[in-house]
């Protein structure tokens, strides 16, 4: 038997599920902090935006989910399964192979009350702080509150050996930056707080990004829009073919805004909008996290972190399970998940804090040679494979024959050649065959 630790858990997520369920498997004494009432995260449904439609008011209320009602799956449920626990189609459910968010939180729920995860949960337990207050002893403050009434809150503190912080990271949007942006007199929001189309009827909307919540947005909303127009960073890449809309366009990306509400793109043109919708992605956001300045976010690089998931002076006892993304997610943070699971048991062991840090610059140092801009720090894009095959060897696991061809990259590649409707035509079983049945 390894070493038996008492571990707090921050998010009942994917990530956070996943990490309760290997920590268990370990022996650990598991809390797990989730501030909604169900788990879920981020697949969690709330039909509720926020006050501030744009997300920058830092005192706003923060509605975690950005899930808008129609959304589904942009992997396929094969891709969505764990090593040990498949994501099939069950009666009653949703049995498509891309399913929607609905199906996706059922899969979750199950895979908590099947491991019996569910009593190792605090739900309602909003967490405010997690400090380290004893270096040597590496002893960890979680205070968390929970709401007694509409404007009053109890709070709590508890100490643990060690934290994993599993909080998601699309609930702190990013905005797009542009002259005029504070002056525009029309509507400007986040994707994060796009819910359902009925409010764009008859607008001429812009929307910012070239994204899955771009195309799925100004697929929802064409039917209803007078005009959609679509702001990208590189015209090249499309993942929807605005031509076959007969009220959408494609630009390059905002010049300006006037005071008159209208907005000047780079290529020359010029539209009279009525909203403008940000689907430009989101912020690593940890205002909870006292480390006295160790773990930093610079440029949406959360840093130093060794692998993506250790702070070199600061591992085991904290970590991180699902900073990654443009990858295969959920593989991801299963291997990380039991990764620090058997770090914190003793079964595998870390390098020494010296090598992680020189590892760490190492990193920073190729992506800077390779002129990769700091916000990608993780993305696993061209990576995912080198990554995941990494974490298997730690685990002493045998890397599926299937982890080299299904990857995020793959994935794009097939969206691009089958387009927006990829979902509904591509015959994923049928692919996933001729993986199996190649050399």
């Amino acid at each position: 038997m390894g070493k038996i630790y008492k571990v707090a858990v921050v998010g009942a997520g994917t990530a956070g599920l996943l990490t309760a369920r290997e920590l268990q498997r370990e022996g650990h004494h598991i809390t797990v902090f989730e501030k909604a009432g169900k788990v879920g995260g981020i697949w969690l449904y709330n039909p509720r935006v926020e006050s501030d439609p744009l997300g920058l008011d830092p005192n706003r209320e923060i509605v975690h989910s950005s899930l808008y009602k129609s959304l589904r799956a942009n992997l396929p449920r094969q891709a969505m399964s764990f090593l040990d626990y498949p994501f099939v189609k069950k009666e009653g459910g949703d049995p498509r192979t891309f399913p929607g968010h609905e199906e996706v939180l059922r899969f979750l729920d199950d895979f908590a009350r099947d491991f019996g995860l569910m009593k190792l949960i605090q739900f309602g337990h909003e967490v405010i702080r997690v400090e380290l207050v004893d270096e040597l002893t590496h002893e960890w403050v979680v205070e968390s509150r929970i709401r007694k009434t509409e404007s009053t809150w109890e709070s709590k503190e508890e100490s643990f050996k060690a934290v994993v912080i599993c909080n998601g990271n699309e609930s702190e949007p990013n905005v797009a930056d542009f002259p005029g942006i504070d002056t525009w007199p029309g509507l400007q929001m986040h994707s994060h707080n796009y819910r359902t189309p009925e409010a764009f009827e008859n607008k001429i909307v812009i929307l910012i990004g070239n994204g899955p919540s771009a195309v799925d947005i100004l697929k929802e909303i064409s039917p209803l829009a007078k005009q959609v127009h679509l702001a990208v960073r590189t015209p090249s890449f499309q993942m929807i073919r605005v031509e076959n809309y007969a009220n959408a366009w494609q630009h390059s990306m905002i010049e300006c805004a006037l005071k008159d509400g209208k907005v000047v793109f780079q290529d020359g043109s010029i539209v009279d909008a009525d909203v403008i919708i940000h689907c430009t992605g989101y912020k690593y956001h940890y205002p909870f996290l006292k480390s006295n300045g160790i773990v930093t976010v610079d440029d949406n690089r959360v840093g130093p972190m060794y692998k993506h998931v250790f702070p070199p002076s600061l591992a085991p006892w904290l970590s991180f399970v699902g900073l990654n993304n443009r990858a295969v997610v959920f593989r991801v943070m299963e291997l990380q998940a039991r990764w620090v699971a058997k770090v914190l048991s003793g079964t595998v062991e870390l390098p020494s804090e010296e090598a992680m840090a020189v590892s760490v610059e190492e990193h920073y140092s190729e992506m800077e040679k390779a002129g990769v801009p700091k916000r990608h720090t993780h993305s696993l894009m061209m990576e995912e494979v080198e990554y995941v095959t990494w974490l298997a060897t730690q685990l002493n696991i045998k890397p599926l024959k299937m982890w080299k061809e299904i990857t995020v990259f793959s994935f794009v590649e097939g969206i691009l050649h089958y387009g927006e409707n990829f979902r509904d035509i591509w015959d994923i079983d049928k692919w996933i065959q001729k993986i199996d049945s190649s050399d």
